[in-house]
């Protein structure tokens, strides 16, 4: 469920009609519902409720937006980060540092120590070169780097390639076969405080089988893990849970995922932590795009919108499907191409696909754009920077504005010495 509804003929965010925001913002805009999003915490964390122990952590890389955080860390949420830009964004957020779990498999050393000087609650080790670095620099400073080593246990998570994270080709984590001795020699050095392991498997996942057999495993490493002497008190399961993107779309409530994981866990006796990102935010916003053109096609003709690959770019790097609707349906359909103005055959949101019916000047929303929308953006074609704005009820503010071409351009230099 979402708060995106049509009252009088006319889609809304919440009780703001969107051809409102389109009037006084411009598009292409990023429009998020706040209701949707607390309502969407709140399901996820009630699905959790015959789990003891638990800690959740949004995965800011979904999501970023400092609006839409805040509203996540007034839902007692953490955060889940990969890079130290996205550390600083959970602490402006209002997030705890005890919060915050870093993953990632490509940490800096001076990552590191941010992380630790910030004081976050864990460090989630990818590799052992990784820990060895922790260690070294927590010693240093004369603290102690709490960790769980992350492992790879080997399941085809089912979904798209690009976003499968738990098969032995992927560069996430240790083998799990290996993990024994690795978590072992990590758990010698002084300066870590190896408490546990993580591991994720993929994003977007419609199905539990995937989840529950990569959970099975881990729940054997821990028992090998203890019967070798080691402590465990956390294990982090990771996120992946997907979301309705089309009509017919009907992946695992997160209902059904908790009394899974309940039953899978039941005896472990850890706190479980957690990492959802999309099942939270995806259906919490629409990208709202004008119609440019409808130029004739081979076949069919082209939907010409104003957004385009670089402000919502899941279409061209994973051929992934969002519903596209008018804001203004008038009951007709079209069979069409949709693709925005950047000069690349790659820009291109949907081919062939029954739409409601739009011409030049009509409004139109991309659905479940909350989630790797204006996250990915970037400026191509040396466009704005797509804004974003969050609703409250009969209220919205601006929380990222639009960064024009031209400020971007004030950034760069040319160098005197070229004639």
């Amino acid at each position: 469920m979402d708060h995106f509804e049509y009252r009088d003929g006319v889609l809304h965010a919440e009780d703001i009609p969107l051809p409102r925001i389109a009037a006084e913002i411009g598009t292409p805009v990023y429009v998020y519902s706040r209701a949707t999003l607390e309502r969407h915490a709140q399901v996820f964390a009630d699905a959790l409720k015959d789990i003891p122990r638990k800690h959740i952590a949004f995965a800011i890389k979904c999501n970023p937006n400092l609006g839409v955080l805040r509203v996540l860390a007034r839902q007692g949420y953490g955060a889940d980060v990969v890079s130290g830009g996205e550390l600083e964004r959970a602490l402006a957020s209002g997030m705890a540092p005890q919060d915050i779990v870093f993953s990632g498999v490509g940490k800096t050393r001076a990552e590191l120590a941010q992380g630790l000087d910030r004081g976050i609650g864990q460090f989630n080790i990818e590799h052992e070169p990784e820990g060895v670095a922790l260690a070294e620099i927590a010693l240093a400073k004369d603290m102690t780097a709490p960790a769980v080593l992350r492992v790879n246990p080997d399941v085809d998570a089912g979904t798209h390639a690009k976003i499968s994270t738990g098969k032995a080709e992927n560069k996430f984590g240790v083998g799990i076969d290996a993990a024994p001795e690795i978590f072992g020699r990590l758990a010698a050095l002084p300066g870590l405080q190896m408490r546990g392991v993580a591991l994720h498997i993929g994003s977007q996942l419609t199905s539990l089988a995937p989840l529950e057999a990569a959970f099975e495993r881990v729940g054997r490493l821990v028992a090998d893990l203890r019967a070798a002497g080691h402590s465990i008190t956390h294990v982090d399961l990771g996120g992946g849970l997907g979301v309705p993107y089309k009509p017919d779309d009907n992946p695992p409530s997160p209902a059904e995922y908790g009394a899974m994981v309940a039953r899978v866990t039941k005896d472990w006796d850890v706190t479980l932590m957690f990492e959802p990102g999309r099942v939270i935010a995806g259906n919490t916003g629409v990208l709202l795009t004008e119609v440019l053109w409808v130029k004739p096609g081979a076949t069919n003709p082209f939907v010409i919108v104003d957004a385009a690959m670089n402000d919502l770019a899941r279409p061209a790097l994973y051929d992934a499907y969002h519903d596209f609707v008018a804001v203004r349906p008038t009951g007709e359909t079209m069979t069409a191409s949709i693709v925005g103005p950047v000069c690349e055959t790659g820009d291109t949101f949907a081919r062939d696909r029954v739409i409601d019916k739009v011409g030049s000047g009509d409004l139109a929303a991309f659905r479940t754009a909350g989630a790797y929308g204006a996250t990915m953006a970037s400026t191509y074609n040396s466009r704005s920077l797509v804004p974003e704005v969050l609703v409250d009820g009969d209220r919205y503010i601006v929380v990222a504005d639009r960064i024009a071409a031209g400020t971007i351009m004030a950034a760069e230099r040319v160098p005197d010495w070229i004639d």
